[in-house]
C-alpha cells in the first residue's frame, strides 16, 4: 500500500456533484468582496451601466466587474488579460461572478471608464471602517512615495537631459567623421563597405540631433520643463539614492495610528512633498470623522505656510524642521540658538544680548521681520562663533510662533518620527510588493489614481479582514 495521500481518479463520476458554493469556505475573503459590492449603491457612486440598455447585446453588470477587480487586486492579479484567464479557471472567481468570464477588453474598459466611481468605492470602505469604530485614535501619519509610470527614462526629456544627449550625439558624429576620413584614405572593397556603414551611422545621428532640437523647443514650451512621450503626465523625480531617479508619480497616503489603515490617498505629478501636508491632513481628518487630528510627517513636508494652514483646520502637525543654516554647517551659531522674547519683540542672542526689531519686508509673499544690534555685535566676545559680517541679523516670519510651538511639541515627543516610520512606510512597501517591479499598468494621471485606489481598497479590505475576521466583517457590512 502506498505511503502517500491518494487523490481521486479523474475519470471517477460522482453520483451527487459538488455545489460550487462548497469550494468556497465560509472564511474565504471572496465572500467579503461579494457582500461589500452587493451592499454598495453603485448608481449613487457613479458607475456606468447600472441601468441596462433597452436594445443591443446584454452587458455585464458593473457589480460583477467590480468584484472581479477587487478580487484580482487582493490576489496580485491586476492585468485585464490575466483576469480574463483567471475568470475561466479560478473556482473562487467562478463563484464570485456566477461563472461569467468577460473578455479582457471589457474588463479593461470598465476600469478605464469608471475611475471616479472606483475611487468613491474605495472611500466608501473607509467610511465603513469609521462606522465600525476602527478609528479611535485621532493620530495619522502622512508620507509620499515615488511609483514608476509606464514611461522609461529614455522617453522623458528635460533641458538638462537634452543638453547631455546632444553633446553625446555631437561627440559620436565627430568620432565617426574621423573614422570616415581614415576609411577614405584606404583602398579596397572592405574600406568602401566600411565607409558606407559610417555614412549611414552619421546620417542617423544627424537625424537624431534634429529630433533632439525639435524636442528642445517642446520642453521649453512645457509648463514644468518636462516632456514624457509614453505617459504625458509622468514626471522625472529624484529618489533617495544618490544620482538615481524614476519617471513616475508621487503617491501620497495618510495612515491612521491604531490599525494602520490608509484613510486618505492621492497622486500628484510633483516630486516634492512640501505642498501636500495641509491637503492630505484635511482629507485624513474628514475620512476619520475627527474634530481634531495629530499628523506626523517627515522633514520633506516642512513648510511654514502648510503648517499654518493645518492649524487653521484643526490639525496639529508634528514635522521636524530641516537644518538649512550655513552658519551651523560652518561651526557657528544657528538660528535655533537665538530665542525670541515676544513681550519686548526682540531676539536674545547666545551672549545674552537683546537684538531689537529694525525692519519688516515682504519676500515671496511672506512678511519677514529682521532683528540686529550692530553695537552689541562689535563688542561681543562670541562674534567669531556667530558671524563673519559686521553684525548678525535674525529673520523671523510673522507667523514664526506657529513653528516655535511645533518645535516644542517635537521636543516633548521624541518618539514621534519612529512612530511615523512604523505607521506609514509599511503600507507603501506592501503595495509595491503587490504591484511588482513595473508598478503602474495604466497611463495618465486620472487612470493612475484609479489604479492606486484599487490597491488601497484591497490593502484596507485585507487588513480589516485580518483584524475582525471574515464572518464578523460580513455581518458588519450587512448590518
Amino acid at each position: 500500500m502506498s505511503r502517500f495521500v491518494e487523490g481521486e481518479d479523474r475519470r471517477q463520476p460522482t453520483l451527487l456533484p459538488s455545489c460550487l458554493d462548497d469550494y468556497v469556505s465560509e472564511d474565504n475573503p471572496a465572500r467579503v468582496v461579494d457582500v461589500f459590492v452587493d451592499e454598495l449603491d453603485l448608481r449613487a457612486l457613479g458607475f456606468e451601466g447600472v441601468a441596462p440598455a433597452a436594445t443591443g447585446r446584454p452587458a455585464y453588470h458593473p457589480g460583477t466587474l467590480l468584484k472581479l477587480y477587487i478580487y484580482g487586486y487582493l490576489n496580485r492579479v491586476q492585468s485585464s488579460r490575466r483576469l480574463e484567464r483567471e475568470a475561466q479557471r479560478n473556482v473562487e472567481l467562478m463563484w464570485l461572478t456566477g461563472r461569467l468570464a468577460p473578455d479582457h477588453k471589457t474588463i479593461a474598459n470598465f476600469r478605464k471608464d469608471n475611475g471616479p466611481a472606483i475611487q468613491a468605492a474605495c472611500s466608501q470602505f473607509v467610511v465603513l471602517c469609521r462606522e465600525l469604530g476602527l478609528f479611535t485614535q485621532a493620530v495619522a501619519a502622512v508620507d509620499g512615495s515615488k511609483f514608476k509610470a509606464v514611461n522609461t527614462r529614455d522617453k522623458n526629456f528635460t533641458a538638462t537631459k537634452l543638453k547631455k544627449r546632444m553633446e553625446q550625439v555631437a561627440e559620436h558624429i565627430a568620432g565617426y567623421l574621423a573614422d570616415l576620413d581614415t576609411a577614405d584614405r584606404l583602398e579596397g572593397e572592405a574600406a568602401e563597405a566600411r565607409g558606407v556603414r559610417l555614412k549611414d551611422k552619421i546620417d542617423l545621428l544627424r537625424a537624431q540631433m534634429q529630433a533632439l532640437k525639435a524636442m528642445e523647443a517642446e520642453v521649453a514650451a512645457s509648463a514644468d520643463g518636462q516632456v514624457s512621450l509614453t505617459d504625458p503626465d509622468a514626471r522625472a523625480m529624484a529618489t533617495s539614492g544618490r544620482g538615481s531617479g524614476i519617471v513616475g508619480y508621487n503617491v501620497q497616503s495618510a495612515v491612521e495610528a491604531e490599525h494602520h489603515l490608509i484613510v486618505a490617498h492621492d497622486v500628484v505629478m510633483t516630486g516634492s512633498d512640501r505642498r501636500q501636508l495641509a491637503s492630505m491632513s484635511e482629507k485624513a481628518k474628514a475620512a476619520m470623522g475627527a474634530d481634531t487630528l495629530d499628523v506626523l510627517a517627515d522633514r520633506g513636508y516642512f513648510s511654514g505656510e502648510e503648517i499654518l494652514a493645518c492649524e487653521a483646520i484643526g490639525v496639529t502637525p508634528f514635522v521636524p524642521k530641516p537644518l538649512t543654516s550655513g552658519a551651523k554647517a560652518d561651526g557657528r551659531f544657528g538660528k535655533q540658538d537665538f530665542s525670541y522674547v515676544p513681550e519686548q519683540n526682540v531676539c536674545r542672542c547666545p551672549a545674552g544680548q537683546l537684538l531689537p526689531h529694525h525692519m519688516t519686508t515682504v519676500e515671496k509673499g511672506l512678511t519677514l521681520h529682521r532683528y540686529w544690534d550692530r553695537a552689541s555685535c562689535q563688542a561681543c566676545p562670541l562674534k567669531p562663533q556667530c558671524t563673519p559680517s559686521v553684525e548678525r541679523r535674525i529673520t523671523r516670519w510673522e507667523h514664526e510662533a506657529v513653528i516655535d510651538a511645533m518645535q516644542r511639541r517635537m521636543d516633548l515627543a521624541p518618539g514621534a518620527m519612529r512612530s511615523r516610520r512604523k505607521l506609514v512606510e509599511h503600507p507603501f512597501g506592501t503595495i509595491k510588493a503587490w504591484m511588482g517591479s513595473t508598478h503602474f499598468l495604466m497611463k495618465r494621471l486620472k487612470h493612475v489614481r484609479t489604479e492606486i485606489s484599487l490597491h488601497v481598497l484591497a490593502y484596507n479590505l485585507k487588513r480589516v479582514t485580518q483584524i475582525l475576521g471574515t464572518r464578523t466583517l460580513i455581518a458588519a457590512i450587512q448590518t
